[in-house]
């Protein structure tokens, strides 16, 4: 678990229907030239803050850049979960890539325990179904 919203590029806490819930969040990956500092998007010099759509992923200490989708590939979700469908409480890991689940955009991870695909939408979308994906065996 992070200890600050500066080590994440992602984080979000979720409650789904049953009591399930999670939280999860991606956390900066180091520079792979110099390993100083974590990568991150460049800084705007007039507000130095960072730029929101940047197409690029750069290191504060040496500069050294990398293209915004190779970056992001190379990242991973990870969730600490309360499965809704069985209860059980884990965690896991999935890219940080959205794929289609239940015709939303979501990172998806399947529970340890019943198998059940569980997915983590943008914020207020919701499924075509409730409760989550019942074809299990699709993918």
């Amino acid at each position: 678990m992070p200890n600050s919203m500066d080590e994440c590029i992602y984080f979000t806490r979720r409650a789904f229907d049953n009591n399930g819930k999670a939280i999860a969040w991606v956390k900066k990956k180091p520079c792979p030239k110099c390993a100083k500092a974590s990568m991150g998007k460049p800084l705007d010099p007039k507000t130095k803050r960072p730029k929101i759509r940047a197409d690029t992923y750069e290191c504060p200490e040496c500069h050294f850049s990398e293209p915004k989708q190779e970056h992001e590939e190379s990242l991973t979700v990870e969730v600490i979960y309360t499965c809704p469908f069985c209860g059980h409480k884990g965690d896991a890991t999935t890219p940080y890539k959205r794929v289609s689940w239940d015709g939303v955009k979501a990172y998806v991870f399947i529970c340890e325990a019943c198998k059940k695909k569980i997915g983590l939408t943008k914020k207020m979308k919701s499924g075509k179904s409730k409760g989550g994906s019942e074809d299990d065996d699709d993918e």
